[in-house]
């Protein structure tokens, strides 16, 4: 993850500041969001919920190797992975597998049955919120990007985007069985997920190799 400025020490200090802090806003949201999703995931017996609610503990650990990289920049080398962060997108991308692996297994188990959850209402609350948070964290990484010539935080913004598209497939899902009362609905939006996950352990193993920097076609330097 490359850094290029041209303004003043003043600026960069600020531009660190703010990237640290969203950073850390994204930690804390999502382990709020993986622990309601899990929760009524659970209670409703809907795996495109509860899928989700995994996917955003994921996206925890995650999280905790970017605030982490922002601080190393900020002191150090901005130029290679260190090895907490190289372990941590490890580990992500190991656990993004898993999760695909299981969902994909289980919705095939459901639909198999026919088993159906109680309701979905809980996930399209939930898919709603995340939608409105995530565009309002593009929003301001665009523009704190702009602000400070980081392409850095613009190819991180494109990579909150991934998360958006996440929750948009959770809404349809949900959605579409509140409409239709079919269970193979929620089934086939866990698969979504399930696929979405696996794009996600991909590109994180090969961000600990250092191929890729944020996961979203794009230079981050």
């Amino acid at each position: 993850m490359e850094l290029t400025f041209i303004q003043p020490r003043r600026d960069r200090t600020l531009f660190y500041r703010w990237a640290s802090a969203l950073a850390l806003i994204t930690i804390f949201y999502n382990v709020i969001e993986g622990c309601v999703s899990v929760f009524f995931g659970l209670q409703d017996e809907t795996m495109a919920l509860f899928g989700f609610g995994l996917d955003s503990f994921v996206e925890v650990v995650s999280g905790v190797g970017i605030w982490h990289m922002v601080r190393r920049m900020k002191q150090s080398d901005p130029f290679t992975h260190d090895s907490f962060e190289k372990r941590a997108l490890q580990i992500t991308g190991g656990a993004f597998y898993l999760l695909a692996v299981g969902l994909a297994a289980t919705s095939a188990m459901n639909i198999y049955k026919g088993s159906r959850p109680e309701t979905t209402v809980w996930g399209i609350v939930v898919s709603v919120i995340s939608i409105l948070f995530m565009w309002s964290l593009i929003h301001y990484k665009v523009k704190i990007g702009k602000q400070y010539n980081s392409q850095a935080l613009l190819s991180d913004a494109n990579c909150s985007k991934a998360c958006m598209y996440l929750s948009i497939i959770l809404l349809v899902a949900s959605i579409g069985y509140e409409v239709t009362g079919l269970g193979a609905v929620d089934s086939i939006g866990a698969v979504g997920i399930a696929l979405f996950s696996f794009r996600e352990g991909r590109e994180a193993f090969e961000k600990s190799k250092g191929n890729m920097t944020c996961g979203c076609q794009g230079k981050c330097g």
